[in-house]
Parts: C-alpha cells; sequence; structure tokens
C-alpha cells in the first residue's frame, strides 16, 4: 500500500527535534503542504496525522498546512524509559508552533488536542493567532470509552509486555476488525469507513512498538485528572476552566450534534465562557468530526478564518 506521508504531502514525512518537558530532545513527525500563513492540524486520544486525512488538502488551498503527530503517538518517538507529567503536551506543542512557524498560527484541535489547544491559548497567547477546537473533553466527568478505562486501569508494565510481545502484530487481523467496529460507532455514516482507513488508523498500534504504551500512560494521565477534579483536587481541567476568558484570540468551536461522548451542552457551556468565541453545531456528526464530517468541518474553518480577516 502506497506510503500515507508521500501520497499526502509534497515532502513526504518529515521530522523536528524539540526539547520536552524533562530536558530531553524529542523527534516529531510531521507533514506539510501548502503556502501562507500557517495552519497546524492536531489530532486526539489515540489516534495520528491520518485523521485529518480529509481536511488537509482542502485547507492547503488556502494555508500551509502542518500536521503533527503528538509526542508518543502515531511516527512521533515514544520514549518508553520515562514517565509523562501532567500538561506535557502543551509545552510541546509551543516548542513545535516555535520551530516550525514565523508568525502565530491558526491552530485546529480536536477532543484531547482540543483541549490542549485551550490550555496553550491561555498559557502562549502570542502562539496563537486563531484558535479552533472540536468535540472537547473540556466538561468530560469520565472517559468516554470502555476501552479508555480498561486501558486507564491496567498498569503499565503489563501493557508494556503485551506491546513488547508485538501482541497487535501477531493478532493484526483480529485488532484491526475490533478497531473497526469501535471507530464505525463514532461515526454519523460508519458505512464511509474504508479498509485502507483501518489499515493507516490501526497501522501505529501494530507495527510500531511503544504505541500501546504511550497511549495508556495518556489515558492514565487523563484518568487521574478526572478523579482528582471530581474530589476537588488540584488538576489540570480545573485550571483550564477557571482561565477560560482568558482566552483573547477569535476562538471557534465545532460540536457534533450527535456526539454521545461529550454532549452538545458541554459546547454551549465553552462558548459562554470564552468571550470571543463563535459556536457552530454540526448536523450528522458524531464524536469524529474530522472523519465523518470532514466538509463541514473543513467549510466552517474557512468562513471563520475569512470572518475574522486571517485571508
Amino acid at each position: 500500500m502506497k506510503d500515507w506521508w508521500q501520497a499526502t504531502f509534497p515532502q513526504g514525512r518529515q521530522s523536528v527535534i524539540i526539547t520536552d518537558t524533562q530536558g530531553y530532545p524529542v523527534q516529531i513527525a510531521y507533514g506539510e503542504k501548502g503556502t501562507g500563513k500557517p495552519l497546524i492540524l492536531l489530532h486526539g486520544m489515540g489516534t495520528w496525522s491520518y485523521n485529518w486525512r480529509h481536511s488537509i488538502a482542502p485547507l492547503s488551498k488556502y494555508c500551509r498546512v502542518i500536521s503533527f503527530d503528538a509526542k508518543g503517538y502515531g511516527f512521533s518517538e515514544k520514549p518508553l524509559t520515562r514517565r509523562e507529567d501532567s500538561g506535557h503536551q502543551i509545552v510541546e506543542l509551543a516548542r513545535i508552533i516555535q520551530e516550525l512557524c514565523d508568525e502565530p498560527p491558526v491552530i485546529v484541535a480536536e477532543s484531547l488536542g482540543g483541549l490542549i489547544a485551550l490550555s496553550l491559548a491561555q498559557q502562549y497567547p502570542g502562539l496563537v493567532g486563531r484558535l479552533v477546537v472540536v468535540n472537547v473533553p473540556i466538561f468530560a466527568e469520565k472517559l468516554p470509552h470502555w476501552a479508555m478505562w480498561v486501558l486507564a486501569q491496567t498498569p503499565l508494565e503489563i501493557i508494556g509486555t503485551i506491546d513488547s510481545l508485538r501482541l497487535a502484530y501477531l493478532f493484526a487481523p483480529l485488532f484491526r476488525e475490533v478497531m473497526a467496529i469501535e471507530r464505525r460507532r463514532v461515526l454519523f455514516d460508519p458505512s464511509m469507513l474504508t479498509q485502507e482507513d483501518i489499515y493507516w488508523i490501526t497501522y501505529p498500534f501494530i507495527e510500531i512498538p511503544g504505541t500501546l504504551v504511550k497511549v495508556a500512560e495518556e489515558l492514565q494521565i487523563a484518568a487521574r485528572e478526572i478523579e482528582h477534579w471530581q474530589s476537588q483536587k488540584p488538576n489540570l481541567l480545573s485550571k483550564i476552566q477557571n482561565k477560560l476568558n482568558a482566552i483573547q484570540c477569535p476562538t471557534l468551536i465545532l460540536w457534533g450534534a450527535q456526539d454521545s461522548w461529550f454532549p452538545v451542552t458541554h459546547g454551549e457551556k465553552l462558548h459562554k465562557s470564552i468571550p470571543n468565541a463563535k459556536l457552530q453545531i454540526l448536523p450528522n456528526c458524531c464524536h469524529d468530526a474530522a472523519a465523518g464530517s470532514s466538509k463541514d468541518v473543513n467549510t466552517a474553518i474557512v468562513e471563520f478564518l475569512r470572518d475574522t480577516n486571517f485571508l
């Protein structure tokens, strides 16, 4: 099968070295397409740049589109000898922007990526030109999927053993089928998921050692943050929630009308909390808006950038 990076980006898969929150160099995989002002695409939990497959070419007609895999995901480096700190993605996103952009970019971020982007706009306002967030777990009360809960409760040593034995690789057909079933559940039209989609969605888990461990680690961090939020202990969720009114850049909030993971009421509450924000509900859209409602997402982004004089 043709390499997705080579087929999607003129220069294929590129890499940039950043320093993570613990001071270690980390290699980040990315691709870029188009010219003009920068627009960064940030994926959610457990996915990678491929989830933006329907947005890269359309948006590259207007901007220099940069899609990257966060540390531990997709084709980016997966440091297995050290544990991550809560909120590490925020600092790492800032450093990626500083390396790849010569002016504040548009940040388009879905799900967990949207939470990271909201915090970035609070902590590093000078690094964000425009902000678009999609189906964000800003008011999440639990992990939204049973598999996430299982991974969050399983000791990393056990997951590391499963990963090192390459069980996902040995049972690849079964793994792909299970993943396909679950991915279809977050699409309004499940039939749109192709066999090629399933191949690339599961590729990092099957072919790149360390992926399962790092995703599980991120889920455990997320579960701990939600638990601390519920027990009113210091946590990142409350910190972001309490400073939403500090976000001053023009912001577009997109929300799937049928998102069963995070209801539309969360989007409405988020909209009321950000001073310079617009909320747009996406009809016939579940949680995976980037893949399932890409035309509506792309149109909304372009209109927003025009309305806010970015284009």
